[in-house]
């Protein structure tokens, strides 16, 4: 055998091999395509869609602490002997809350359908039934309901309290409650249907449970109906609402005007039977009539001044005042100072007293 003809030999036998290898190579898989994040912005600001679906979501809250002094409003912890002229353990109420808010929105053959939660975390400051000062952790719920075209299930706050909207921009509106009893529990169980026309006028209607102490005690459920007219110079709405418990009507008429740019103004009465109990489900007051008003005075795009005052028939009587201050955006600092005097059903007066109240808030 020559040189040549092993060199040949070899070249084939390297050939050979080389082929084989190449029968058996791993061939790699190209990679997925990646589902990138789309923004939605069928339903405004802050929506994208869930990722393989045609369903939007848009995930937010707020960060809230809140501090509270005096006796008045809202004020801070005051030990039951404070009543009594003692002046023990007084101290400022303070509440951290965690807010996460999911809404979840897709169009269907049978309209806009919606799922929504409110849930709230808190931190508080209380007071024990010693008369001790406290703190504890508790869970609530403000809303958690679905919705298709204009039907509601779920829990969230009464219409009786939404239809003509939560009276002005001042944190403690509800010294003087225009709904859910005196405690001003209004959140509840509720099935409602809301029509939205297109020239501004929308009415609902709504069965409820109610709440704690107002909670229905038969299959019948509260009832709750209502109307708005909505423009660009303000708006009417008007709400009446049956307490099944107690067999009661409460009612409220509210006028919106907005002045111009910078100002805009409210005032709403409302007017209740109180036959069978002096305060129910939906007449939150005291007496059979009550009158808020208020109004908002916007300084820049920063800073607003709010002001509201309400009296009810049996000589309750509440002034609130504040100013909302956006430090940076999506901080907002606002303090405010609130007098009120509150009075028994026979309009004897119980006491009086100011209260200061201060809220930071980062929205997102």
């Amino acid at each position: 055998m020559n040189i040549k003809s092993l060199l040949l030999g070899s070249a084939a036998a390297l050939v050979a091999v080389s082929g084989a290898r190449a029968a058996d190579a791993v061939v790699v898989a190209e990679p997925e395509p990646m589902e990138y994040v789309r923004v939605c912005d069928v339903y405004g600001a802050g929506y994208y869609y869930i990722p393989g679906t045609e369903t939007c979501l848009r995930v937010g809250g707020y960060l809230r602490y809140d501090i509270g002094v005096g006796k008045g409003g809202y004020g801070g912890l005051i030990d039951v002997a404070d009543k009594m002229g003692d002046g023990l353990n007084d101290t400022y109420y303070k509440r951290a809350r965690a807010a996460l808010q999911l809404d979840a929105r897709s169009e269907t053959e049978l309209g806009t359908l919606r799922a929504y939660m409110h849930i709230n975390f808190d931190w508080n400051a209380g007071v024990t039934d010693s008369n001790l000062t406290s703190t504890g952790t508790n869970v609530g719920i403000n809303h958690a309901y679905i919705e298709l075209g204009g039907f509601r299930v779920g829990k969230t706050d009464s219409l009786f309290a939404t239809m003509t909207g939560y009276t002005g921009n001042v944190i403690q509106d509800d010294l003087i409650s225009y709904a859910g009893g005196a405690g001003a529990d209004y959140g509840t169980h509720q099935i409602a249907y809301t029509y939205v026309g297109s020239n501004g006028f929308s009415a609902a209607v709504a069965v409820e449970e109610g709440a704690y102490d107002n909670a229905i005690d038969s299959y019948v459920p509260h009832v709750v109906a209502g109307a708005a007219f909505t423009q660009g110079w303000g708006g009417v709405s008007g709400v009446v609402g049956y307490d099944s418990n107690y067999e009661e009507w409460a009612g409220k008429l509210r006028l919106d005007v907005n002045v111009n740019e910078q100002l805009s103004l409210f005032v709403m009465g409302g007017y209740g039977t109180d036959d069978n109990v002096t305060r129910n489900f939906y007449k939150g007051w005291g007496g059979n009539w009550a009158v808020w008003g208020g109004g908002t005075y916007r300084f820049n795009e920063k800073a607003s001044f709010n002001a509201q005052v309400a009296y009810a028939e049996n000589k309750d009587v509440a002034v609130v005042a504040n100013v909302a201050y956006q430090l940076v955006p999506g901080l907002t600092i606002t303090p405010e100072v609130a007098w009120n005097s509150w009075h028994t059903e026979n309009k004897v007066k119980i006491d009086d007293g100011f209260g200061g109240f201060l809220r930071f808030q980062r929205s997102f």
